[in-house]
């Protein structure tokens, strides 16, 4: 639609750098993707617009990165998006993809451009350009922002700034006031949970490594950077390994984020901590087995030193994920069977779609609290009631009601 709309309005010159996922869809849908755009920027071209693909890269490796974990990441986006320069160089995107994916999956493939006859890369981004990111989401976009449009910028060197026109596709920090120009106004999320029980003087503590840091935070205040009220929230993070896979390291930081909770558990400075692991997202990802059975074991340690303080303090837990990877790393068909190629069993690196499990225990639940029977649907919104009404609050009437109910006994 951004294509059609820009040849519609003029736009008689368009480049489109791409990055390739393979994590939030299958591993090896990029060959598909490329396809279907590609067929797009003919028809545009047969319209007199000369559209093409200009550089590309996987995300995890070239400019996605978050939470300024790894400036690197997104210098190898610059250097192939601005500069027009990579390691990689093809008159082809679905040649280019094609080749590198032998090397890598979706997510890490290295950095290319495409070039003319003349070797010259075909669309580096210049004076005068109109530029739109348009991936909606906050996290993985803030960090290029900030390169596009700052001009007091020293996280690497940038070689050139290029005088351009940007927006993206919404503001994704709100109060940096990130872009300054945006296509659509980001959703306006009040009333949370985490500000609602602040307010209602809940001592709170959260706490993760740099690449989750923001879905205890930011994310989870509803896209608002900064405390509700600093007299009650402590935020932790603990920097992530940077420079690596998370497979080479699949450990990461669970054991420290643990030894933060648990201190701020025994400290009995806060009525809640909240802590994410990790592990088992960000090394189910890489598709490497071993290292996720370690990465498993490494969280479920962290698990059991945070239940342990629990159980000293008599407090209460509860346990669930925001989605599957680690339990399933294989693709199946639609009778359950694993996919093959060549013989070989075809590793799955994306998020699965099964339910998630929610624990809710610890020696500070009351007598008589068990889950409802009469919520069949019920899913991740309805964690949030259930958390306020364990605080021993009523959750605001409009939201999804509460996973558990206190039975007379």
């Amino acid at each position: 639609m951004l294509l059609k709309g820009a040849a519609e309005r003029g736009a008689k010159r368009i480049r489109v750098h791409i990055l390739t996922d393979g994590r939030d869809v299958l591993d090896g849908s990029s060959v598909g993707f490329v396809e279907t755009l590609e067929s797009d920027l003919a028809k545009l071209r047969e319209a007199g617009v000369d559209a093409r693909i200009a550089s590309g890269g996987g995300r995890m490796y070239v400019t996605m990165d978050r939470y300024e974990n790894d400036w690197e990441v997104v210098k190898r986006g610059w250097d192939a998006q601005v500069l027009g320069e990579a390691p990689n160089k093809f008159k082809d995107a679905l040649e280019a993809v094609k080749t590198l994916r032998q090397r890598a999956n979706d997510q890490y493939l290295e950095p290319f451009v495409i070039i003319d006859d003349s070797g010259k890369a075909v669309g580096p981004i210049i004076d005068g350009d109109a530029v739109v990111t348009f991936n909606f989401r906050a996290d993985r976009m803030t960090m290029l922002a900030k390169a596009l449009e700052y001009e007091d910028f020293d996280k690497f060197d940038r070689v050139r700034f290029p005088k351009i026109r940007y927006a993206g596709m919404l503001q994704y920090d709100g109060e940096l006031k990130l872009p300054k120009k945006y296509l659509v106004s980001p959703p306006e999320i009040e009333r949370t949970s985490g500000e609602y029980l602040v307010r209602n003087g809940i001592r709170t503590f959260a706490c993760s490594e740099t690449v989750k840091f923001g879905h205890v935070t930011f994310f989870w205040n509803g896209n608002r950077s900064g405390y509700f009220d600093a007299n009650k929230e402590e935020y932790v993070e603990i920097p992530s390994d940077s420079g690596i896979s998370f497979n080479v390291k699949p450990i990461m930081k669970a054991v420290e984020i643990a030894a933060k909770a648990k201190e701020a558990i025994l400290s009995g400075k806060f009525d809640q901590i909240r802590v994410n692991l990790p592990n088992g997202d960000m090394v189910g990802h890489t598709g490497d087995i071993e290292a996720t059975v370690v990465a498993c074991k490494a969280a479920d340690e962290a698990v059991k030193i945070m239940l342990d303080a629990i159980e000293q303090v008599g407090g209460i837990y509860v346990i669930t994920a925001d989605h599957g990877n680690a339990e399933d790393m294989v693709k199946r068909d639609k009778k359950g069977k694993p996919l093959l190629k060549n013989g070989q069993i075809q590793i799955l690196t994306s998020h699965t779609l099964e339910p998630v499990p929610i624990a809710i225990g610890g020696p500070g639940l009351a007598p008589g609290v068990r889950f409802r029977k009469d919520l069949p649907t019920a899913g991740l919104a309805n964690v949030a009631a259930t958390v306020i009404n364990l605080h021993g609050l009523e959750a605001p009437s409009d939201y999804e009601p509460s996973l558990i109910e206190v039975i007379d006994n």
